[in-house]
């Protein structure tokens, strides 16, 4: 049997865009902080005092890997967990003042690599990509957790 034209492959051209952003993520937005890192911080940004559960869910975050983006976040000085008033048994969290400025420098380099990554679409093009990418990613998000 031949091999198949992976330019075909749903998969293959997936993670071929995986790693164009990942190198544009580490040379224009940040060395230091990841996309899941990016996520948490943009998650907090509009909306403190989510809990972990509800933050991993609305940044599309499996609980386990939340968990250790949060702690790093946390560390870092970025993210602060507190307990909630109203639940003692609930963590919050908040972005700290730190975490504020550099979700801040964050959002103009992510624009600006992501401008950079669409280059080669217009702007109805880009419109249906990430429509399409989305229409995936929720009957994906249906496959892994269908209730």
């Amino acid at each position: 049997m031949g091999s198949i034209d992976l330019n075909g492959h749903p998969g293959h051209l997936i993670r071929r865009v995986q790693q164009v952003h990942t190198m544009l993520w580490t040379a224009a937005v940040s060395e230091e902080i990841t996309p899941p890192q990016f996520a948490v911080l943009n998650g907090l940004a509009d909306e403190s005092g989510l809990d972990q559960r509800t933050l991993a869910g609305r940044v599309a975050l499996d609980r386990s890997t939340a968990a250790d983006v949060i702690a790093r976040l946390v560390r870092r000085g970025l993210v602060e967990r507190a307990r909630d008033s109203a639940d003692g048994r609930r963590n919050v969290l908040r972005l700290t003042g730190t975490g504020r400025e550099a979700h801040a420098g964050l959002l103009r380099r992510t624009e600006r690599m992501i401008e950079i990554l669409l280059t080669p679409l217009d702007g109805a093009e880009r419109e249906q990509l990430l429509g399409l990418l989305e229409r995936v990613a929720q009957a994906g998000e249906r496959i892994r957790d269908p209730g």
